[in-house]
């Protein structure tokens, strides 16, 4: 579980108290629990955490998995498409192609009419860790709207969705 002070905990997770805790530390102080900041957060936090041990089996993080995610979607894609698709600079997208090639999870080549552009695709151990792995990710997320309803969990995703949508 997680090793963060007891008042970033948010009600996502045990305290280190236990279970309950002390009553002071069952969830977010009252002056914080209305701020969207705080609990967009350490959802996030929660949610990294679950997704994170999940992901754990196959050798990938988050990260990796949606790059494999895009990529999937747009074979052959380049670099900078996926870098653009998922909201990332250049350099950053180039170490998290670097890291998936290392696991023989993608393999890059230049494009054939354009050689200063690099192509990347997913090998079949890629395919097969984001069909896997992304079931995982899935589980893991469903595992952490379990205490909505789904009715309630979809409005949640379609909110935050039209929160970061662009030309909202």
């Amino acid at each position: 579980m997680s090793t963060a002070a007891p008042d970033d905990q948010a009600g996502l997770a045990p305290s280190p108290a236990g279970p309950a805790g002390p009553p002071e530390l069952a969830g977010p102080p009252p002056e914080l629990a209305g701020r969207l900041a705080y609990l967009l957060k350490h959802a996030q936090l929660g949610l990294a955490e679950l997704t994170a041990e999940a992901l754990a089996p196959f050798g990938v993080s988050g990260r990796e998995l949606a790059v494999l995610t895009v990529l999937a979607e747009q074979e052959p894609g380049s670099q900078q498409q996926a870098a653009q698709r998922l909201g990332v600079d250049r350099t950053t997208m180039v170490g998290l192609v670097d890291a998936l090639e290392a696991k023989g999870l993608v393999r890059r080549h230049a494009h054939a009419a354009d050689r200063r552009r690099n192509v990347v695709e997913l090998t079949e151990a890629g395919r097969e860790i984001l069909h896997r792995a992304g079931e995982a990710s899935q589980d893991a997320e469903r595992h952490f709207l379990a205490p909505l309803s789904p009715r309630t969990a979809g409005q949640l995703k379609a909110a935050l969705l039209a929160l970061i949508q662009p030309g909202r």
